[in-house]
């Protein structure tokens, strides 16, 4: 059988499966079975395969996963988050477009330490929408900086989005957790820049209102009691990961532990509150490790059946640049991501796109944030970007898909432009893994 033909073979099947409704990860195991079946010798290349599978399970590199979703449920449920929010609103006073601002600087904060973009788009809309709107402010003020910081957890650790690429790619989980923290604070000034303009343009969009006036010391023991606590959790945790006094594994239990320590001295940590937290945090363990071994099994398939060796060197045949062969990945990546959900995108792409990368010569940490940035775009790319209909949900009645399309526009915008300068300064990415 030609490499194409048992491309298309796996790669069509996977796709039926999924089209009828089967979880993903249920769905490539599927394929898998058949593949094995038909390209490693019947019953005998099935049980080598779901052996190998197994084994793909038992590394070292995914135990921040469960660890990190753990520490961003904490803070959820805990409401430490509310806490950070509601402390950063009052410290900006009366500054034009403020709440806008608040989203940014405290759905930073928050993506920062829970690692969900649909947590922080969820908590964000809900809290954050409705009391927008009742202070005037139109919808693309309030829904579009929303969008925008919920996807920023996907590149700026502790990101489980990243280290599930990184363990599926099988690159330095710590390399490139720590190469998302200068991009993705870039990216929160991008968005601020926007807000700042969109105000200037339109002062009517997020018109300003009187607040309770505070003293510089008040302003001072609000910002260390409760703001400087939550974000110093993560700080401490990126600075031991770059100094290498501990792995992302280590990094992750600290972050983990940090938060149930803060939970506790603001005695907001109950039974009911952890039980929320480890069901939530189980329950996306589990879908992450069913995927891990899908993924796992689909890359020995692709690379024993030929097509991987195939795609790539068909690929290079044509002889095009570097950088269209990027832009053309890149392309996949947000034309997949209008349909698709982000893990099964990593699903099908990552053993294909790597080895490509790896051939065409671009830096695989450098590349991964790339892949990780086009998966945050797609988050927010219409008609089906999966955090449109997290909005969606927890927007007011009456809030319509066109108005939250439009919303999403600007900042997607700036994430493009944050692509651009990535490539013409790979630095970016790559100076804090290099320390």
């Amino acid at each position: 059988m030609e490499w194409f033909e048992a491309l298309a073979l796996l790669l069509g099947a996977i796709m039926f499966l999924m089209a009828l409704g089967m979880p993903v990860a249920l769905a490539f195991l599927a394929a898998n079975i058949i593949g094995a079946w038909i390209f490693m010798g019947g019953e005998r290349g099935v049980v080598q395969l779901l052996n190998n599978g197994l084994g793909s399970l038992t590394t070292y590199a995914l135990v921040p996963i469960p660890l990190f979703l753990l520490m961003g449920e904490i803070f959820f449920h805990t409401g430490l988050g509310g806490r950070m929010f509601n402390a950063i609103d009052r410290l900006l006073g009366r500054l034009p477009g403020r709440l806008s601002y608040v989203t940014v600087l405290g759905g930073t904060a928050f993506s920062t330490l829970s690692g969900s973009s649909m947590g922080s788009t969820a908590l964000l809309g809900s809290l954050m929408v409705p009391e927008m709107g009742r202070r005037g402010y139109k919808s693309h003020m309030s829904i579009g900086p929303i969008l925008g910081t919920g996807g920023l957890a996907i590149i700026i650790p502790p990101s489980a989005l990243a280290v599930l690429l990184a363990t599926l790619a099988k690159i330095d989980v710590g390399a490139l957790l720590i190469a998302g923290v200068i991009p993705g604070l870039i990216l929160a000034c991008f968005y601020i820049g926007t807000i700042w303009i969109q105000t200037r343009i339109d002062p009517s969009a997020a018109p300003a209102y009187d607040v309770e006036p505070m003293s510089f010391g008040t302003k001072l023991m609000l910002l260390l009691r409760e703001v400087v606590p939550m974000v110093g959790v993560m700080v401490v945790i990126i600075v031991l990961m770059i100094q290498g006094f501990v792995t992302p594994s280590e990094a992750a239990a600290f972050g983990a532990a940090g938060v149930l320590i803060l939970a506790a001295i603001f005695r907001c940590l109950t039974w009911e509150t952890m039980k929320k937290s480890i069901v939530g945090a189980l329950r996306v363990t589990l879908m992450a490790y069913l995927i891990v071994f899908g993924s796992a099994t689909f890359s020995q398939l692709l690379a024993f059946s030929g097509a991987s060796r195939g795609l790539v060197n068909w690929a290079t045949s044509y002889d095009l640049a570097p950088l269209v062969m990027l832009l053309v990945m890149f392309g996949v990546l947000l034309l997949l991501g209008m349909f698709m959900e982000q893990i099964s995108i990593m699903l099908l792409t990552v053993p294909i796109f790597f080895p490509l990368a790896q051939t065409l010569g671009f830096d695989p940490i450098w590349f991964g944030l790339i892949m990780l940035l086009a998966l945050e775009i797609s988050f927010t790319t219409p008609p089906f970007g999966l955090l449109l209909f997290v909005m969606k949900g927890v927007a007011p009645p009456g809030t319509t898909m066109r108005e939250i399309y439009t919303s999403a526009f600007p900042f997607i915008g700036c994430s493009l432009l944050l692509v651009a300068l990535l490539v013409a300064f790979p630095g970016l990415a790559l100076w804090l893994p290099g320390l």
